[in-house]
């Protein structure tokens, strides 16, 4: 069996918080949702960490905090995400197991920082209006926020769909 792993790739504004260089040739994921993009959203009173799952454009918000610990707390809430949104426990320790290992690797897809950017805007614009104390009802409103990216669809069905068939 080959390794299991998933590559987060990192705008160049987070890869510079982060202080590290990406892998010149990350692998392909092994991931059901695949790899997920990041990227720093500014904004106050603390900045935070925004990561978009490529096959189901669903999210996790991180505090922009001890970049050192990045991956484990990444690893951590998209465990707890999909625990919330309802995913099988099999289902989620499948996903969690392929996650183990975490590479860091540039943006690739157009599609997907575009997206990015749309859930960008979603969290300046609602933490703004103070409309979600949390982060976890945050997270919990981006997963029922229509993409088109993934034909108008919300991205907790199609996490949910990718992680029971994967």
């Amino acid at each position: 069996m080959g390794q299991v792993m998933v590559t987060l790739r990192c705008t160049k504004k987070l890869l510079r918080q982060l202080r590290t260089a990406p892998s010149s040739e990350p692998r392909p994921p092994t991931t059901a949702l695949g790899d997920w993009y990041a990227t720093l959203v500014r904004t106050r009173p603390h900045p935070l960490v925004l990561c978009v799952s490529e096959q189901s454009l669903l999210s996790v918000i991180l505090p922009a905090r001890e970049f050192g610990t990045l991956a484990s707390r990444f690893q951590k809430a998209v465990r707890e995400h999909l625990l919330v949104l309802g995913a099988s426990l099999q289902d989620v320790e499948r996903e969690a197991a392929e996650m183990r290992q975490i590479e860091l690797g540039p943006t690739v897809r157009r599609s997907v920082r575009g997206s990015m950017r749309e859930l960008t805007f979603a969290v300046e614009d609602e933490l703004e209006r103070g409309r979600f104390p949390a982060i976890e009802e945050l997270q919990l409103y981006l997963s029922t926020y229509i993409m088109g990216a993934i034909g108008m669809r919300y991205p907790y069905e199609v996490a949910l769909e990718l992680l029971h068939h994967p």
